[in-house]
């Protein structure tokens, strides 16, 4: 069976459309709540089922699937038994767990939004100029949802990969993804964050972080050093669609053996800074990638 870690990160790239779609019914409620037809709540209740499982509860019995969705006991025993009839999940005894056909989910809006066919290059040439990973990550709720990831060779403290969330507040990523939301979506964001320090370094002052977001957007980007985790270095720029609004974020990160925020700004953001301008042009031949991205 796929292991847990990596089913849940390619779970993540579908739920992050959902959760986009999800939005985007909360932001136009005339859309579709003038018709509550059009609205499937089973379909929402089986999805917050899917949504409950991650590498921090792989497995969960039925009363626990229940607490986790605000579900009714009986409402959440029937999406679960209709998940394990559907293929999508196993039950072990009184434990539920995901199978790995749920991954069609994530690889279905992977493959024909053809996002590593249009990002991967660029990518893979900031690896090559600077020797660090890159990747491309947007905003999923209160975290940063990794989308494509170029590794290096080197060991990495905190691997990455596509599907891999880590908090929005102390990456290069997610400030680079806040700095440019609206002052009520970030006041969304900070009221529903729980800002804890991953490190000693990790900033977990809001204020400090309104001041930080403001710099990143007046500057262009983002560094983070030693806030995620300890030896971790990076810098983020935006991607922008051709209405000046943040689709997401690429980054390049590397050890603190290797380069200080001070190499990163002089030596990698010239590099990756050309690299977001040529993502952002290959976007415009993609308006259905844009559309997605940007929902």
């Amino acid at each position: 069976m796929l292991h847990i870690r990596e089913l849940g990160g390619r779970l993540a790239a579908f739920e992050f459309v959902e959760r986009k779609v999800a939005g985007l019914r909360q932001s136009r409620p005339n859309v579709l709540r003038e018709d509550s037809s059009e609205h499937i709540t089973s379909l929402e209740r089986g999805l917050s089922v899917l949504r409950a499982f991650s590498s921090e509860r792989p497995e969960m019995t039925l009363s626990q699937v229940a607490a986790e969705t605000h579900l009714s006991a009986a409402t959440a025993r029937r999406c679960l038994h209709t998940l394990v009839n559907l293929g999508y999940a196993a039950q072990r005894g009184k434990l539920f767990v995901l199978r790995p056909t749920v991954v069609a989910f994530a690889s279905a809006y992977l493959d024909s939004m053809n996002l590593e066919l249009v990002v991967r290059p660029y990518l893979q040439d900031v690896r090559d100029k600077t020797g660090d990973s890159a990747s491309l990550a947007v905003l999923a709720d209160t975290d940063i949802l990794y989308l494509v990831h170029v590794s290096t060779n080197r060991m990495v403290r905190v691997p990455c990969a596509v599907g891999t969330r880590f908090p929005a507040y102390p990456t290069s990523l997610g400030r680079v993804l806040l700095a440019y939301r609206s002052k009520d979506m970030l006041d969304d964001y900070f009221r529903k964050t729980r800002l804890v320090a991953r490190t000693d370094k990790t900033v977990t002052s809001k204020s400090v972080l309104r001041n930080i977001l403001a710099s990143t957007r007046e500057n262009g980007y983002a560094t983070t050093q030693d806030e995620l985790d300890y030896g971790i270095v990076s810098v983020a720029v935006p991607i922008f669609n051709t209405s000046n609004e943040i689709l997401a974020a690429v980054n390049c990160s590397t050890s603190t053996a290797r380069a200080s925020k001070a190499d990163m700004t002089q030596s990698r953001l010239p590099v990756l800074r050309e690299a977001a301008r040529s993502i952002e042009i290959e976007l415009r031949r993609y308006p259905m990638l844009a559309h997605s991205l940007g929902l």
